[in-house]
């Protein structure tokens, strides 16, 4: 086996890495689950995001971790794959305790030299991380490279994406600073991010859609002025609007080092509800 092809990557179904990106780079993904009352259902896998969103209104389920057992299974399926070397690389430990499972649950195979990155964000803001260290081990860095590089990125991805309502975050205690009540009687909506420690915060406060879209778009712009950077737009089941945002940064989607558009994942709709957009932004340089 060639020195990059020994080196792996685990991810979560949080971090939205593309379907076909993950195909194509051989990325392990573990679901998270989805637990409605007529049963369980695998992120991505058993369940849609539009299925997640036509069942919201009547009834919010619950999300969980993949499991303890799945995670180990897929440990070994990794080294009896032949590698030596596993990124671990998930959605925010202040959002899910995915990150913190993986950890413990790697411990149980000491063969595979397993480097932890928690990216502090959430949704394509993470998938970036993985996205780049795919790219890395394709070239044929090292991993003590790929992991200095990470951590270097981690402090420069942001994403920032507004809610038509914040009831969904609300509901499943992952507001984080964000105030639910925030001028609920006056329209006035923020834009959110996620802080230094992974923690999703206000950015900005708008009155109203439109001001809020465009509000959000420009922290993007102004995140990724005069620098190399990757850039993503994320919706949650409203792709006219995607394409509208497209449209509208149409100069900083020519300008970025790549462009991915992608819809968030179920277990992600699930607390942010039908309706969000969301523009990342990962500085190079």
């Amino acid at each position: 086996m060639s020195k990059q092809s020994s080196i792996a990557i685990l991810t979560d179904s949080g971090t939205d890495v593309p379907v076909e990106f993950a195909r194509t780079h051989n990325i392990f993904t573990l679901p998270l689950s989805i637990q409605f009352s007529d049963g369980l259902y695998l992120d991505g896998v058993t369940i849609t995001p539009e299925e997640v969103y036509r069942r919201l209104p009547h009834e919010i389920p619950k999300t969980s971790l993949p499991s303890s057992e799945g995670i180990l299974h897929t440990l070994q399926q990794i080294r009896e794959s032949g590698y030596d070397t596993l990124f671990i690389i998930t959605i925010s430990s202040a959002l899910s305790g995915t990150f913190n499972l993986m950890r413990l649950t790697a411990r149980d195979v000491p063969e595979l030299d397993c480097r932890l990155i928690d990216t502090r964000n959430i949704g394509i803001g993470a998938g970036f991380t993985v996205m780049r260290a795919a790219e890395m081990i394709a070239d044929g860095a090292s991993a003590d490279e790929i992991e200095a590089k990470l951590q270097e990125l981690v402090k420069s991805t942001k994403v920032f994406f507004c809610l038509p309502t914040l009831e969904y975050l609300a509901k499943g205690g992952r507001i984080g600073r964000v105030t639910a009540t925030v001028g609920s009687l006056l329209d006035v909506r923020p834009i959110i991010s996620c802080n230094e420690d992974g923690i999703y915060y206000t950015v900005q406060k708008a009155r109203g859609a439109v001001r809020a879209l465009s509000a959000t778009l420009q922290n993007a712009k102004d995140y990724a002025a005069n620098h190399v950077f990757h850039l993503a737009i994320a919706h949650g089941g409203v792709p006219e609007l995607a394409a509208h945002v497209e449209a509208q940064l149409a100069g900083l989607i020519s300008s970025a080092k790549s462009y991915v558009r992608t819809q968030v994942s179920p277990a992600l709709g699930v607390h942010t509800g039908p309706g969000l957009i969301g523009v990342g932004v990962q500085r190079l340089v």
